[in-house]
């Protein structure tokens, strides 16, 4: 039966492959460690707690160990992790623990103010800290003190049972509450190791927030189920990257553009020994083809791949000579993964045509919890989800992302797609990022608006920008207004956060 316990699946073959490596301790952890550790932390909760299976934890922490112990804990004990964003306010956690009606927090002691402050504002059974408190804080539970010093009670979730409950980041309205059932855990790891190609020499850097369902799909749970490396960074620090991974000899690399722009501008990018790399992925936002096209000049296989937290962040793959010949392209639907592009009454588009992009397969969520009209709205009656995004299949089957359907604008009539426009805008020698939003116009009804970073030391104007795209872009698609900024407001896992820039050009 497929089930929710991966990590003990794969320590019950190869105990003692390395697991993982923690670059900030330098530590390293076989499989066997590792699902030891996971099953003490499932006996804590189930003994020493009392908490029963579908019970909600809550996890607030940096990239450690103990975020790996919790999350693997839930398949052995059937509570459901919340794991929850490092970056938001104490007003949004606070929401969030309401919402899911969580029994425990486990903290990370760096976030011990924010927990003291929480305290007042949230009621909760038991608050339990990782590491030593600092002196004068509120007294908690302590992680290392409740566990047990050997694995006691454990039980197997069923498939649909919910594994964790992943909340969105909450760009327009409140965060709601993704419920990721074991089976779409297992499925995701097992499809994504088979469809990408993943082997158990494999070595993967995690440098992105565990928190986020992208460091937890691609590729933790893909690497666990091949029996691969993972190596656990804290936190994004360019030249610790840059380092590891050539010290690592890392293999497969997850990265968003952001990310992969901030490697590629540091002084390493040019001479750092990347032979061991088999290719880098890029994922969580639109990929410029500059990007690609650097890091192709170095001899690395670059790809882009394309998921969402409700459908599993691995729904498309292609193979090496793919990335080349589709250079753009997210790819092929993986194995059993259903995609259409259709319009707005639900008919199928044509090739070349674009059209919200639906996915249907064992790799979708149960849609968000406590919620049935955002679950009926987005998760119809024949298993489809409707992912919002816009896109185009060619005449071979791949598909590409042309953007957010509520980022589209209508100029006249016509569909424009903010995406192509930023592509195009990212190939100018003085631009560092680009986003465009759509403002009212008299006229023409909508029209784009571009926010643009200028790269340190460069200089452009409105009506460089516009020359620079007529040579490439339709008239009608040419921004009527450039708006010059210092960084664009983006979410944690390098989303731009487009309402706030349209709110800046309502004020």
């Amino acid at each position: 039966m497929l089930h929710g316990d991966l990590l003990g699946e794969r320590a019950r073959l190869t105990p003692d492959k390395t697991a993982l490596v923690c670059v900030p301790q330098g530590t390293r952890h076989s499989y066997g460690d590792l699902d030891a550790r996971a099953r003490r932390v499932a006996s804590m909760w189930l003994d020493a707690c009392g908490f029963k299976p579908g019970d909600r934890v809550a996890l607030l922490s940096h990239n450690r160990i103990e975020f790996l112990d919790c999350f693997f804990a839930s398949g052995k004990s059937g509570v459901v992790l919340v794991p929850l964003g490092t970056r938001l306010t104490v007003h949004e956690l606070a929401f969030i623990l309401r919402d899911a009606g969580v029994r425990a927090v486990v903290f990370d002691v760096a976030f011990s103010a924010a927990i003291a402050e929480l305290r007042t504002l949230v009621q909760v059974e038991r608050w339990i800290a990782i590491g030593d408190q600092p002196t004068g804080s509120i007294a908690t539970d302590s992680l290392d003190a409740l566990l047990p010093a050997s694995c006691g009670s454990v039980t197997r979730p069923a498939p649909e049972d919910t594994c964790c409950l992943l909340y969105t980041s909450g760009t327009t309205g409140k965060p709601k509450g993704v419920m990721v059932p074991h089976r779409m855990v297992s499925w995701n790891a097992y499809n994504t190791a088979l469809c990408w190609q993943l082997r158990e020499d494999d070595v993967s850097p995690i440098f992105t927030p565990l928190y986020h369902a992208g460091a937890l799909g691609a590729f933790l749970t893909p690497i666990i189920a091949i029996g691969g490396t993972i190596v656990l960074h804290a936190g994004f620090d360019v030249t610790e990257i840059w380092e590891t991974i050539v010290r690592e000899r890392c293999t497969v690399v997850l990265g968003v553009p952001t990310i992969y722009k901030l490697l590629m501008e540091a002084p390493q990018f040019a001479s750092a020994d990347l032979s061991s790399v088999r290719w880098l992925i890029s994922g969580g936002a639109p990929l410029p083809l500059y990007i690609i096209e650097a890091y192709q000049r170095r001899g690395v296989v670059f790809k882009q791949g394309y998921g969402m937290t409700e459908v599993g962040v691995n729904c498309f793959t292609m193979t090496v000579a793919e990335s080349v010949r589709k250079k753009g392209s997210i790819g092929k639907p993986l194995m059993f993964t259903e995609a259409r592009t259709v319009h707005e009454d639900g008919s199928d588009t044509a090739v070349g045509e674009v059209g919200e992009l639906w996915l249907r397969g064992p790799h979708v969520s149960k849609g968000y919890w406590l919620n049935p009209d955002a679950t009926a709205a987005a998760l119809d009656r024949d298993g489809w989800f409707h992912t919002g995004d816009l896109a185009r299949r060619d005449e071979d089957g791949f598909f590409s992302i042309a953007g957010r359907k509520k980022d589209m604008l209508i100029s006249g009539g016509v569909n424009i797609y903010p995406a192509e426009i930023e592509g195009e805008l990212l190939l100018h020698p003085a631009v560092q990022d680009a986003a465009v939003v759509a403002v009212p116009d008299e006229t023409w009804g909508e029209v784009g608006a571009a926010f643009v970073v200028l790269r340190p030391g460069q200089h452009a104007t409105d009506a460089e920008l516009g020359a620079f795209l007529s040579t490439t872009l339709a008239k009608f698609k040419i921004p009527r207004r450039f708006i010059f900024i210092d960084a664009l407001p983006r979410t944690p896992y390098g989303k731009v956060v487009k309402g706030d820039l349209r709110d800046r050009l309502m004020r």
